[in-house]
Formats: structure tokens, sequence, C-alpha cells
């Protein structure tokens, strides 16, 4: 005969759960055994909000929740925004109360579900929905760069519409930007300044990595009277592992792509008074044909130092005018003598085959030069020489900011 076990199952798991509970415990005690067996009843009468009935809620004010009846108590809140976002709030030890502890985002809808147990132990809810007000100050983010495949060296821009001093309020906002990268790889934003955010990882990204950029800022208070407006997502690729090291002492240029030396090339680097800066930089772009006047770096014209040249396959690596690019005027001297006024000179044949091969983002290193050290901001993307500890520090995530030196302003133009 064929029986069916699955009583004898429930009972005995039953058994067992109250036995664990201790005596009094009410666990399966199956249809109207207990309270928390029925259906939750309608709880609007015993709830109070301050709501703002037909108009929008001003998000600067709390949101408060409160029982009517003494016979009842408040067990749980969710309040939850239109983008899925969760209001935290505080409950009271004795569930007459709920507040929110952190300010409501502006410019949302949001729904509001409540549950409660009466003096009996039935279960009550209650739900209510309502918006927002917009603000009038809001914070838009612009990331950057374009959307496009880059080298791994590549930092990821937050632009602020409007500067963030407050420790605080920074704080806020870095929370809300995110970046996600597949492989998943250790990484933090840096405050250039108010306005400006870098964020790159603890080592250059992966070859081949994906990397997701976007804000969860929408409508979050910053500071008084300021919230965060909307922003768009970023999307880029990075491509393979390409890294130039120049050794301003050997007069070389050494190429790898994914840790294996692809070409070596001679160059000339800065002469004395013009020294290459030492240090990482990233390239900014390419450009086939330049002007470069040594006027426009403050040499005087008809000096001995004075130049008017058209330059080709230029890979420029700072604001100020540092390429790598095509000098056929010093080719005797390339692999041999540093004699240019700061940029890294090739061949045009070897020029032409680094513009192929490079793109924006790559890293080209210098070492063994006698000029000054590439400073980390404000003239191209000199981020990587910062150490980690120090890059981590200018988070605001993190007690203290660190200063991460000055700025360089000079040389405003390109050099050859």
């Amino acid at each position: 005969m064929v029986m069916n076990h699955t009583p004898l199952r429930t009972v005995l798991s039953c058994t067992l759960l109250v036995m664990s509970l201790g005596a009094g415990a009410t666990a399966c005690l199956g249809d109207g055994g207990s309270p928390l067996a029925e259906k939750p009843y309608d709880a609007t009468g015993q709830i109070a909000f301050n709501d703002p009935g037909k108009g929008k809620a001003d998000p600067d004010k709390p949101l408060e929740i409160t029982v009517k009846d003494d016979g009842v108590r408040i067990t749980d809140v969710t309040a939850v925004d239109e983008d899925g976002r969760r209001l935290a709030g505080e409950l009271s030890a004795d569930g007459s109360r709920w507040h929110n502890t952190a300010p409501m985002a502006a410019g949302t809808r949001y729904t509001v579900r409540v549950s409660t147990e009466n003096e009996d132990g039935a279960p009550g809810a209650r739900t209510l929905t309502f918006e927002t007000a917009a603000t009038q100050k809001v914070l838009k983010v612009t990331f950057g760069p374009e959307k496009g495949t880059y080298g791994v060296g590549q930092p990821v821009t937050a632009e602020l519409g409007a500067a963030v001093e407050d420790k605080a309020a920074r704080a806020v906002v870095e929370r809300a930007l995110r970046v996600e990268s597949e492989p998943a790889v250790e990484g933090s934003w840096h405050w250039v300044d108010g306005k400006n955010l870098h964020y790159r990882p603890k080592d250059y990204w992966p070859a081949g990595t994906v990397v997701r950029v976007h804000s969860n800022l929408k409508g979050i208070k910053v500071g008084k009277g300021l919230y965060g407006g909307n922003s768009a997502p970023l999307s880029l690729a990075i491509g393979d592992r390409i890294e130039a090291l120049t050794d301003a002492a050997a007069h070389r240029m050494t190429v790898k792509r994914n840790g294996e030396v692809i070409k070596t090339i001679p160059v000339t680097t800065g002469k004395p008074g013009f020294a290459t800066r030492n240090g990482i930089k990233v390239v900014l772009g390419k450009e086939y044909f330049v002007r470069m006047r040594g006027s426009t770096v403050g040499i005087p014209e008809g000096s001995d130092d004075a130049y008017d040249l058209p330059v080709y396959y230029a890979t420029r690596v700072t604001w100020s005018g540092e390429y790598v690019h095509a000098a056929p005027w010093s080719v005797g001297s390339q692999g041999f003598a540093n004699v240019s006024h700061g940029c890294t000179g090739m061949s045009t044949a070897n020029a032409s085959w680094f513009y192929d091969t490079i793109r924006k983002g790559d890293i080209v290193e210098v070492v063994g030069s006698l000029g000054s050290a590439m400073q980390p901001f404000g003239n191209g993307f000199g981020d990587w020489n910062l150490t980690w500890d120090k890059w981590r520090n200018g988070s605001a995530l993190l007690t203290g900011m660190l200063d991460s030196g000055p700025t360089d302003t000079a040389r405003l133009r390109p050099q050859v």
C-alpha cells in the first residue's frame, strides 16, 4: 500500500521547531492558530503621516509616521523612491513613531509601506505614496572621456556643475558616483578641486576591461538647497596594454604591448634648459600636423633657440605642448644626444609607426631626464605619479585630504 508521508514530515518539523523555540511558541499552528497567519487589516485609521495632501512634500522637512491608537505599534516601515533607493529611518523603541534619518530626494515619488501590530498581535498595514517638490539648485555631473576605446592608463573624470567644498557634501557626491568594471578592480575617486574628480584603479586597467560609470545623485541632497541632477552614464572599453618607456639618459624608447617589447626606437629629448619632464604621462590625443613656434613658449624670435617648424605624427602627452613626434631635422642626434625643446623626437618612419600604434589613454613614461617631475594634475593626466595611498587620501570618504602638489602651468604651447 502506498502511503503519503507528507503529514508525518510536517508534524515532525513543527514539533522540532516548537521545541527549539521553547514553551509558548506559536510557529506552525496552521490556519487560525496565530494572529500572524491572518491577512493584514487596513491600518489607515490607526496611522498618521505628515502627509502633504494634494501638494508636493518639501524634501527638506522630515517625514514622520505616528500611531493614533494606544493599542497599536509600528513594527516596520519601508520608504522607497521611484529609482529604488530606500530612505533611511529610525523607529522608536515603543513603536509609536518613525522618522527619516537621511534627507528625502527632491523631485521624486515615494512609496511608504507601514506594518503594524495591535494589542491582540494581529498585523495591520498601510501604504502611502507622495511626491517631493523639485529644487531650483541642481548639481549636474558630466563624465569623461567620451565613449570609446582607451589605453590602460585612462582615468575617468567627473566634472561638477558647481564647486563643492564642504567635506560632508563631497562625501555625498562621491558615494553617488559609481564606477563598475569587468573584471572588477580596486579603485578610488580623487578630488582634484571642488569641481573635478578623477577615478583610477590601484594599478593600470587590465587589458580588455569594460568600464561603466553612472551617477545615483539625482534628487539627493548635497548641501543647503542643492540637490543632484540627471547625468548621462558612460561606458568605456580598455584596449591592449601599451607602454612607451623613454630613457632620456640612454636616448632610447622601448615600447611594450601586454608586457612584450615590440619596438625599440632611438630618440632625442629635451636639452639643458628645456629638459623633458620625468614621470608617467597619459596620451591625450594625436595630431597628424602641428605647427610649432618657439615664441608660443616664450622663446624670442631671432634668438639661437627660436624655431618655427611643421611637425608631423604628433602624439600629445601634456596640455602645455609636450609631444612625441617626427623630428627629421635631429635624426643625427637621435640615440646619441638630447637636443629638443622638451618633446621626444624620432625619425619620421618611427613617428608614423608610433602614431599608428598608440591611442588615447596609453602610457608614456620618461626616466633619466634632468627635467622636473610630471605633476599629477593641471597639465594632462599625471594621476599615476601619485602612490596609491596618496591617491586614496584624495577621497572624501577617507579622513584627511592630501594636497597633491602644485599645478604645472609652465610652457603653455608646444615644444620641439
